[in-house]
């Protein structure tokens, strides 16, 4: 990956924050509706987060799906591990797991 640029720059936004969420749009203002949503779960779980706008770079916009073989946007990380897309997201969500994996992972997460 080292020999990639495009997967520099992720793991550097990755290595640097607890959680990252790269969306279209911004936590202010979500591009998409499955962006949306995954903002509003971590705003419920009180997860401050860095958000990357995939839709300012389209280097990044297909490299974060090559970085993780994943074929969407929303990806959320934490701690560096991938941990899904939207579909995933909120299932966690709704079963108190997202808020446990937070803990786990020493992210404090108000829920």
């Amino acid at each position: 990956m080292s020999e990639n640029p495009v997967f520099e720059r992720i793991q550097k936004d990755i290595d640097a924050n607890d959680v990252v969420l790269f969306m279209k749009g911004t936590s202010m203002f979500p591009q998409c509706g499955f962006s949306a949503a995954v903002v509003q779960v971590l705003s419920e779980l009180g997860v401050p987060f860095k958000d990357v706008n995939v839709l300012v770079d389209p280097a990044i916009r297909q490299g974060i799906k090559d970085f993780s073989n994943w074929p969407t946007i929303p990806q959320l990380y934490v701690k560096g591990e991938f941990v899904g897309g939207c579909d995933i997201i909120r299932e966690m969500f709704a079963n108190g797991e997202l808020g446990q994996h937070m803990r786990e992972k020493g992210v404090a997460a108000a829920a």
